[in-house]
C-alpha cells in the first residue's frame, strides 16, 4: 500500500465512524423537520466550504465545463435524497433501517459496477448477493411491505460513490460546488416555510440554533472525507470500510434508542450479516490475490 492509499483508508475509516455516529446529532434536533434540517444542512455546509475554499486560495485549473455540471448536479441531488431519508428515518425512530440500508450498499455498488461499468462478478459476489437479497426478501413478507427506506439509501448512496469515482475535481472543490449548486433551492425553502408559518430555525433560542446550523460543519467533514478517500483506495476497499457505519448504527439503535428487534427481523438482519462476511471476506481474499499477483517478478 502507497502512501495515498493509506492515507485514504485512514480518511475513509474516519468518515465512516462519523456516519455511524451520526444518529446521536440528528436526535438532538429531532424538533426541527427533516426537509428543514437538510436544507439547513446544504446553507451552513455551502458557507463552511466556500470559506475554506476562499481561505486556502485553493487554485484547482479546472473550467465549470456542462460535463463537470453534469457531474456534480447528478452528486448533489444523490446525496440531497440520501440525507433527506436518513434524517427523516432517524428522527422517525428508524435507526435499525437506516443501519440495513449501509449493510446493503456495497453490494448494490457491486451490482451498479455491473450494470454500468461492465464489471463481472466473481462466484462468492453472487452468493453475497442472493443472501443479501435474501434477507430484504424475507423482512418484506414478515412484515408485508418493502423496506423502502434500506433501499433507497443504498441506491442513492451507493450511486453517489459511483459518481464521485469520476468527479473530475478535488475533494473540497467539488464538495462546495455540489452544495453551491442546492443553496438557492434550499434558501428559497427555507423562506417558503417561513412565509407559511412553519419554519423552525427562527424561533429556536440561541442554542437550538447553534446546534441546527452545525449540521453544515458536523455532515461536511465525513463527506470531505470520503470524497478523499475514494479517490485514493480501491471501491472494494470502501465496500469493505462501509460496514463500520451501519454496524455502529445498529448498536445504537438497539443499545440507546431500544428500537424494537423482533425475532423476524433477526432473521433478516442475519441473512444480510452473512452476505456481509462472505462479501467482505471474498474483497480481502481478492485483494490479497492481486498484491500477490502485482509483486510477482515478471518472467
Amino acid at each position: 500500500m502507497n502512501s495515498g492509499e493509506g492515507r485514504g483508508l485512514w480518511y475513509g475509516l474516519s468518515a465512516y465512524m462519523l456516519w455511524g455516529l451520526f444518529p446521536v446529532y440528528f436526535k438532538l434536533i429531532g424538533y426541527v423537520p427533516a426537509d428543514q434540517i437538510i436544507a439547513h444542512r446544504i446553507v451552513w455546509s455551502f458557507l463552511l466550504l466556500a470559506a475554506v475554499v476562499a481561505l486556502w486560495s485553493l487554485r484547482s485549473g479546472w473550467l465549470l465545463t456542462g460535463k463537470v455540471i453534469r457531474i456534480y448536479t447528478a452528486a448533489a441531488i444523490l446525496i440531497a435524497v440520501n440525507w433527506f431519508i436518513y434524517v427523516w428515518a432517524v428522527t422517525h425512530n428508524f435507526i435499525l433501517e437506516t443501519s440495513l440500508g449501509y449493510f446493503i450498499t456495497p453490494l448494490v455498488n457491486v451490482l451498479l459496477g455491473v450494470m454500468i461499468l461492465g464489471e463481472r462478478l466473481r462466484r462468492f459476489q453472487w452468493v453475497a448477493i442472493g443472501f443479501a437479497a435474501a434477507g430484504v426478501g424475507y423482512l418484506a413478507a414478515v412484515h408485508g411491505n418493502v423496506p423502502w427506506i434500506a433501499i433507497g439509501l443504498a441506491v442513492s448512496f451507493g450511486t453517489y460513490g459511483l459518481v464521485k469515482k469520476t468527479a473530475p475535481l478535488g475533494s473540497v472543490v467539488g464538495l462546495t460546488l455540489e452544495t453551491g449548486l442546492l443553496l438557492v433551492p434550499a434558501l428559497a425553502f427555507l423562506a417558503a416555510t417561513e412565509l407559511r408559518g412553519d419554519g423552525a430555525f427562527l424561533h429556536l433560542d440561541a442554542t437550538r440554533m447553534i446546534l441546527v446550523a452545525a449540521a453544515g460543519p458536523i455532515t461536511t467533514l465525513p463527506l470531505v472525507l470520503f470524497a478523499a478517500a475514494v479517490q485514493r483506495v480501491p471501491l472494494s476497499t470502501i465496500g469493505i470500510l462501509q460496514f463500520i457505519a451501519p454496524t455502529v448504527q445498529f448498536v445504537l439503535g438497539i443499545v440507546v434508542y431500544k428500537e424494537p428487534f423482533s425475532e423476524q427481523k433477526l432473521i433478516g438482519f442475519a441473512l444480510v450479516w452473512v452476505a456481509v462476511s462472505v462479501f467482505a471476506t471474498e474483497g480481502i481474499a481478492a485483494n490479497r490475490r492481486r498484491s500477490v499477483a502485482s509483486a510477482a517478478p515478471s518472467l
